[in-house]
């Protein structure tokens, strides 16, 4: 595969990853704050979503780096 395909393989790669995590954070602030919590602790959660999220997703690429040969 040339260079230039895998660069915009991977630029691709990460501007999905940090979309579904922000989607993720935006999504758990949203749910806190419709559940009663005040701003600051709706932001909060938001922020570990999109920790966890980004977390789980490099977990997961690096999982499927290493089994593959």
């Amino acid at each position: 595969m040339p260079l230039e395909a895998v660069v915009v393989l991977i630029v691709v790669t990460v501007a999905l990853v940090l979309l579904v995590a922000a989607l993720s954070a935006v999504a758990a602030a949203l749910l806190a704050r419709s559940s009663g919590a005040c701003p600051s602790s709706a932001l909060m959660r938001g922020g570990m979503a999109f920790g966890a999220t980004l977390t789980l997703l490099a977990l997961l690429a690096t999982t499927v780096a290493t089994l593959l040969p």
